[in-house]
């Protein structure tokens, strides 16, 4: 599965890379941490029937959750099928955090 290291976003973050960053953490873990990466829109994983054909593949994707797990894999694979160029961030946001990397407060809305 196509993934990206906590160091490579950050990289393409201070550089203006042009990129979705998506959040697909449950709605319960995002609203118990409070917290997202700075430019990231949330989408709720249960519902992502729903909102998948929405995501532009004119740009490439960098799907996060808790800690790269299950949830931003699995969302990963069924972008690519798709024809995205969809990758998921290595240990989630619990690896940017413990990294020392920013974050900023987050809203929970539906997607």
């Amino acid at each position: 599965m196509p993934s990206i290291s906590v160091s490579q976003l950050a990289m393409q973050l201070e550089h203006g890379v042009a990129f979705r960053l998506i959040d697909v953490r449950r709605a319960q873990a995002l609203t118990s941490s409070g917290a997202k990466i700075a430019s990231s829109n949330w989408k709720n994983p249960a519902l992502w029937l729903d909102w998948k054909d929405e995501i532009a593949h004119d740009l490439p994707i960098v799907l996060y959750c808790a800690h790269g797990q299950e949830i931003s894999q699995g969302l990963c694979a069924a972008l690519q099928a798709m024809g995205a160029n969809a990758c998921h961030l290595e240990g989630g946001i619990a690896a940017w955090q413990t990294q020392g990397h920013a974050v900023t407060p987050a809203l929970l809305s539906q997607p």
